[in-house]
């Protein structure tokens, strides 16, 4: 059984100030290349199909072409997809029963009523069955009528939510079992803290949404969606694939890519990352202004200029704007004086929780929660 492990698409996206339409149909026509070299036998796209959660038509036709052409080039191949943090659940929820028929799942919501569970793809190799678990993106209030709340009526955490959504499935141990999900894990024994993160992620304040990776221990491999850069979770097969493009610019240098799965018998499980080439690489281009401009080009470029001069601004501007027409920003890397307050040095940038800390001063820690929980809900709506 061989099949593809995608996720965080984001069709739609600005890169700050750049439409990535283009590029992104760009990346989405290498997808569909290679899975006619692979021929693999399922594509899984573990969530944040949109960057919005109601997309623009052009979003929404970009996407529409890509499964389209993607199931004429193989259509016997499964396609299972499931919604992310950024996606409309109920419309990616919609027309499950027809687009089944033609070997795409598109599951958009998790579990609901008692009776619901998370939805099950069997495949079946020489080896028996392979049993996919797609689970979309969960928050505690969409689930706490299968999963109850606490002591006190309140949600449950995000961690023991979704344990709890987990231990309602008759997971067979025997057989080679996949989670498909969309989620923030933390590897055991660290915090959430020490988990990197880049620009472009949603992160709530406090990490309230942070799950233990010790619950995927039931799946032989767990193709996991929401984080930005690639990276391995514990010392199982549980995987973030990253992005396809990069969606921010401190995502510069990555190597972006498709993990192909290739199982065979219980307890084989082999990963390789099959690369992805963008139409425009993201940039981080420093140095004095002479230097930089010996550098031009026509990739995503965030400047940052080391010049302890002062510079004609309009001047600077339009010399870097004719160098490198996809400039994304400028900035200057310059000596602050010793009197700034040290906590708005510019080594450290402040999030949004404590920039509001900042300013409204001696919170006691009752009103500390408070603006935590207001920043969370302020930033799910805005979505």
């Amino acid at each position: 059984m061989r099949f593809f492990h995608l996720s965080d698409l984001h069709i739609g996206l600005k890169l700050i100030n750049r439409d990535l339409m283009e590029d992104q149909a760009y990346i989405l026509e290498q997808v569909v290349s290679l899975a006619q070299q692979e021929m693999p036998d399922a594509i899984v796209i573990a969530g944040d199909i949109y960057d919005k959660a109601v997309p623009s038509a052009e979003a929404v036709r970009l996407f529409d072409g890509f499964v389209s052409r993607l199931v004429q080039a193989l259509p016997e191949t499964e396609i299972m997809m499931i919604s992310g943090n950024h996606d409309s659940g109920p419309r990616v929820n919609l027309f499950r029963d027809i687009l089944r028929q033609q070997h795409i799942r598109m599951i958009g919501l998790p579990p609901e009523r008692p009776e619901d569970h998370i939805e099950k793809v069997v495949l079946r190799d020489a080896y028996g069955p392979v049993n996919f678990y797609l689970l979309p993106f969960v928050k505690p209030s969409m689930v706490k009528q299968i999963v109850g709340v606490d002591e006190n009526g309140n949600n449950l955490s995000y961690d023991e939510s979704f344990r709890r959504l987990i231990g309602r499935e008759s997971i067979e141990p025997a057989e080679r079992n996949i989670l498909v999900s969309h989620q923030f894990f933390v590897p055991a024994g660290k915090s959430p803290d020490e988990v990197e993160r880049m620009e472009s992620e949603v992160r709530t304040v406090g990490n309230i949404d942070g799950i233990g990776a010790d619950v995927l221990q039931a799946f032989d491999y767990a193709a996991l969606g929401h984080i930005h850069k690639p990276m391995k979770i514990g010392s199982g097969e549980y995987r973030y694939c990253g992005t396809p493009l990069a969606c921010s610019v401190s995502e510069a240098g990555q190597q972006k890519g498709i993990i192909l799965v290739e199982l065979e018998e219980k307890g084989s499980v082999e990963t390789r990352v099959l690369p992805l080439t963008p139409l425009h690489e993201v940039r981080i281009v420093t140095g004095t202004l002479e230097e930089v401009l010996r550098e031009a080009c026509d990739d995503y470029v965030r400047i940052v200029l080391t010049d302890k001069a002062d510079l004609d601004v309009i001047d600077m501007q339009d010399r870097l704007r004719y160098a490198f027409p996809n400039l994304l920003e400028i900035r200057r890397d310059v000596q602050r004086k010793a009197d700034y307050n040290a906590r708005f040095s510019p080594e450290k940038e402040l999030d949004t929780f404590e920039l509001c800390a900042a300013f409204l001063k001696d919170l006691d820690e009752e009103e500390k929660e408070l603006l935590k929980d207001v920043i969370n809900q302020v930033q799910e709506a805005a979505i």
